[in-house]
């Protein structure tokens, strides 16, 4: 293992001297080095827009997507993962994340797991990976053993993989399909890629899960409008939700997201299109799931 050659462990020369510094200059230069995280990510997201599409046709021939890593890279995969289910509406097990050393690992690093090239193999083989998901490896330096492992079994099995990480030319990115590399350089703190790498790593997941929820027809306008109304704070979500998209007042939105079971696309086409509940549905059906699609057909029903 060469260190010395992964950008992400290279020492930072603007920070030598951050252990002399006062709080407010310390934070100062955290917040200089994070401002150069967007500008890293902006030089690929003609990359990020490709997985996009990619991920997109993979969940619409029935695959599911599949991030793994290790460390913080696996408990941010967890996390964007773990947030799909509340905010688009999806089923549990269409956005996986899997971190080396399993579920302990997210609260508590599990040494060694990351070093197995042979762990990740099992792991997807317990998910049942095959041909029509998407797995995205992630690792800050590009060359974690359970991820290439991991990265090296879903291609035997003709699974599409990509892989995310923060050093040019890793072997992650020569094993996997995609590449998406991110040059956020060398951290505040020399090889703490849980900073502006791990910043990277999760403001690149957001793009790659909203981006395809919107392609799924998830989202209407800006709205979020697959959103499960779980809890009391999503259950008013989902009553703005329509009031926003509509017009209509609170009440009324209430009533037809009773109406509609509490889903607010089909309230919104309800209240949009003048139809019923059993029409707004087979709209949204006609649509492929699309509240925009499904009023276009309704419109032009009426011409």
């Amino acid at each position: 293992m060469n260190l010395e050659k992964l950008l992400t462990e290279e020492r930072n020369a603007s920070t030598l001297h951050i252990d002399e510094q006062s709080s407010l200059e310390i934070v100062e230069l955290i917040n200089q080095e994070d401002h150069k995280i967007a500008a890293a990510i902006q030089d690929i997201l003609p990359d990020i827009a490709r997985t996009v599409d990619a991920i997109v046709a993979a969940i619409q021939s029935g695959g599911r997507l599949f991030y793994l890593g290790a460390g913080t890279s696996g408990r941010i995969g967890i996390l964007d993962a773990s947030e799909c289910p509340p905010t688009f509406g999806t089923h549990p097990e269409l956005v996986q994340g899997l971190i080396a050393g399993g579920a302990p690992a997210i609260l508590r690093a599990v040494e060694g797991a990351e070093d197995s090239d042979t762990l990740a193999a099992e792991d997807l083989r317990g998910k049942q990976l095959n041909s029509s998901d998407i797995l995205i490896g992630i690792a800050a330096s590009g060359r974690t053993p359970y991820v290439i492992g991991g990265l090296h079994y879903a291609k035997s099995i003709g699974c599409p993989t990509v892989s995310l990480t923060c050093t040019p030319d890793s072997e992650m990115g020569r094993v996997a399909g995609q590449s998406l590399t991110v040059l956020t350089g060398p951290e505040v703190i020399m090889g703490s890629t849980r900073m502006k790498a791990g910043t990277a790593q999760k403001m690149v997941l957001n793009m790659l899960t909203t981006a395809t929820m919107i392609g799924l027809g998830k989202v209407y306008s800006n709205l979020m409008v697959d959103v499960q109304a779980t809890n009391l704070k999503l259950k008013e979500r989902a009553k703005r939700i329509v009031t926003l998209a509509t017009g209509v007042s609170h009440s009324k939105a209430a009533e037809a997201l009773t109406a509609a079971n509490g889903s607010a696309k089909l309230a919104i086409i309800m209240l949009l299109a003048g139809v019923t509940p059993q029409e707004a549905s087979q709209l949204l059906q006609c649509g492929h799931g699309f509240v925009a699609k499904a009023l276009t057909l309704q419109a032009g029903k009426g011409k």
